[in-house]
């Protein structure tokens, strides 16, 4: 992020199995194209392998994990216990999520923690590693070397518009930020256009989800049922018209990704495809965004 490239981060999410195989082959298709790739922590409030297991079988093949890690499945305690545990293990990259509810999940019955929101995990994490403490001023003994994120919701900026909760999670300590899914071009320009005014996209790269689309079906399921979601009805009509969508889903990704490059404020791409996930290597690849300079580096 510091040196200008335009950085690719992808997404998996481990398997509800204790053999790592498949999970550590299927990001291999990512290795040399995504700068890194996030594991993912009880998708959808269902329980997956460890995401801390799952980061570390993508080091150990060396692949750049990051680690997600929710609030509402552990207490302070446990977080603090995790995140030197990470560390421990060279894995250096965490993004820090609320999570989804458990009443979302196939265990509704489950008991969420929300020990600490995002903010006050992003805070509790930069102490560690500024300070090299838990809370209570216990010494931490070796390296804590974490590069910490968070998410955010991209939305058309109306006038005077001040992101109060981003600019707390830049505050407490998050050094870049991946969104939610906005395949809307000009949106994401004056986005990230007002970030650089208020001086946000200069302390937390921002990378802009996006996805190659397998169809328009797929296109109105991820609008519905992904909260702040951003997909224009043209992306829509281009699928619907297509010969072969996944193949048009594929070449709509391609492009957003060369056109992100370009647009000040913008640090890089969050490549998802939460039903189609063969298609983010294939994108990040035909795109040629990897190593890229993008045209202005928040530093």
């Amino acid at each position: 992020m510091r040196s200008g490239d335009f950085v690719v981060t992808a997404e998996i999410t481990p398997p509800v199995s204790t053999d790592p195989a498949e999970f550590v082959a299927r990001a291999a298709s990512l290795k040399g194209l995504a700068t890194a790739v996030n594991v993912t922590d009880g998708a959808g409030a269902k329980a997956h392998l460890s995401s801390l297991v799952g980061a570390y079988f993508l080091a150990r093949a060396g692949i750049e994990p990051i680690l997600q890690m929710t609030c509402r499945d552990r207490n302070r305690i446990a977080l603090q216990g995790d995140l030197l545990g990470a560390a421990a293990l060279g894995i250096r990259n965490v993004l820090v999520l609320g999570g989804d509810e458990p009443m979302a999940g196939d265990q509704p019955d489950a008991k969420p923690v929300y020990d600490l929101d995002t903010r006050g995990f992003l805070e509790m994490a930069h102490r560690m590693r500024s300070e090299h403490k838990l809370p209570p001023g216990t010494a931490i003994g070796g390296a804590v070397e974490l590069v910490l994120g968070a998410a955010d919701i991209p939305v058309d900026p109306p006038a005077g518009w001040n992101p109060a909760s981003l600019r707390a999670k830049a505050d407490a300590g998050a050094d870049f930020i991946q969104t939610q899914f906005c395949m809307d071009i000009e949106v994401v320009r004056r986005y990230a256009a007002r970030l650089l005014e208020l001086g946000i996209a200069q302390r937390a790269a921002i990378l802009i989800g996006v996805a190659p689309i397998p169809s328009a079906r797929s296109a109105r399921w991820m609008r519905e049922k992904l909260h702040g979601t951003i997909i224009p009805e043209a992306i829509v009509a281009r699928l619907e018209g297509a010969a072969d969508p996944k193949a048009e889903g594929r070449r709509i990704c391609v492009e957003l990704l060369q056109q992100l490059v370009e647009i000040p404020g913008v640090a890089g791409a969050h490549v998802m495809a939460p039903q189609s996930f063969p298609e983010i290597a294939a994108a990040i690849a035909e795109s040629g965004v990897g190593r890229r300079k993008r045209r202005a580096a928040a530093t």
